[in-house]
C-alpha cells in the first residue's frame, strides 16, 4: 500500500477516534447531569395536575372546636424558569370569627420538577399579629443540593442564606408531594421515613411516622380508612409534631383531615371536596 494511502487512513482513524472520544465524554457528562439532577427525583404515582381539595378548618378555643375558616390545596402543571413542573399550593383562612382571637393566614406554594425534585418553596404566614416569609431556592449542579434559602421577620429584618448538601433535603411542601406516593405496604405502626427539612433559616430533622389506619368521616358525609402519618421536626433534641395527615388507603393517599398544632393552640381541617383525582378512590366506607 503507497505510504500517502497509508497515512490518509491513518488521519481518518485519528479523527475517528478524537470524535469518538468527544462524543463519549460528552455522553458521559450528559450522564452525570442526568444523575445529579435525578438524584432527588421520586416517580409520582398519586396526583395529576388539576387535582383541587377543599377543606373546613376548626379551631380549638378554650377546649370547644369552633368553625374558623377554610382551606384549599391546589396542584397543576406549570413551569419554573422554564422547566416543566408541579406547582402545588395550600392556604388556610380564617374567618372572622376566629381573627377575634387569633389570625391565621398561611399561604404555601411549591415548585417540584415532574419527577418531585423540589425547585422552590415558599411560605407566607400571618399568626396572630406577626407575617413572616420563608423561601428554598434548590439547584443541583455538581451532584449536590444546593440551597439559597430566605427569610423575612414580622420585623422588616431579611436573611440570606447559601448552602450545599451532598443529600436531598426538602421543604414541608415538597415532602409531602413526596410521601403521597409512599407505597406503605408491609409498614408496621410506628415505621419511620426521616429526612432533613429546610425553610427560609434552618435545616432540621424531621421524619413522617405511620400510626396505623384508621376511619375518618370528612366534611363531605363520607367516612374513609385512612392510613394516619405524624409529621415531626426535631426541636431542642425532641421530635415535637407539626401536623398528623390522615390520608385515604389508596393509591391516591388524599388527605382526609389534617391535625395541625399551632404555636398558639390547635387547628383541624376536614376534606369537602375533591376534583380532578387521579386514581379510583377505594378507600371509602359503605
Amino acid at each position: 500500500m503507497p505510504k500517502e494511502l497509508v497515512n490518509w487512513v491513518f488521519n481518518i482513524l485519528l479523527n475517528n477516534m478524537k470524535h469518538l472520544r468527544t462524543l463519549l465524554i460528552s455522553a458521559m457528562m450528559m450522564c452525570a447531569t442526568s444523575s445529579a439532577l435525578a438524584q432527588c427525583s421520586y416517580k409520582n404515582t398519586a396526583f395529576g395536575s388539576g387535582e383541587f381539595l377543599t377543606y373546613n378548618m376548626y379551631y380549638n378555643w378554650k377546649f370547644v372546636w369552633v368553625k374558623a375558616g377554610t382551606a384549599s390545596m391546589y396542584t397543576v402543571k406549570s413551569n419554573y424558569h422554564g422547566q416543566p413542573a408541579y406547582r402545588g399550593s395550600l392556604t388556610t383562612r380564617g374567618n372572622n370569627r376566629l381573627d377575634d382571637f387569633f389570625v391565621l393566614r398561611d399561604t404555601l406554594l411549591c415548585y417540584n420538577s415532574l419527577d418531585l425534585e423540589p425547585l422552590y418553596f415558599r411560605k407566607g404566614a400571618r399568626e396572630g399579629n406577626r407575617y413572616t416569609v420563608d423561601e428554598v431556592f434548590y439547584s443541583y449542579a455538581g451532584g449536590n443540593t444546593n440551597i439559597r434559602q430566605h427569610r423575612i421577620r414580622h420585623t422588616g429584618e431579611q436573611l440570606w442564606k447559601k448552602r450545599s448538601y451532598s443529600d436531598c433535603v426538602y421543604d414541608m411542601m415538597s415532602i409531602f408531594l413526596r410521601a403521597r406516593s409512599f407505597n406503605p405496604k408491609g409498614w408496621a405502626k410506628g415505621y419511620m421515613v426521616k429526612f432533613p427539612i429546610v425553610d427560609g433559616d434552618d435545616r432540621t430533622p424531621a421524619q413522617l411516622r405511620y400510626m396505623g389506619v384508621q376511619k375518618v368521616k370528612a366534611d363531605n358525609g363520607h367516612t374513609y380508612r385512612c392510613l394516619k402519618l405524624a409529621y415531626m421536626e426535631q426541636e431542642d433534641g425532641k421530635f415535637k409534631r407539626i401536623v398528623d395527615f390522615y390520608v385515604t388507603d389508596d393509591n391516591n393517599h388524599i388527605p382526609v383531615r389534617l391535625d395541625m398544632f399551632l404555636k398558639f393552640g390547635s387547628a383541624k381541617a376536614f376534606l369537602v371536596g375533591m376534583k380532578g383525582i387521579r386514581n379510583p378512590i377505594t378507600s371509602i366506607i359503605k
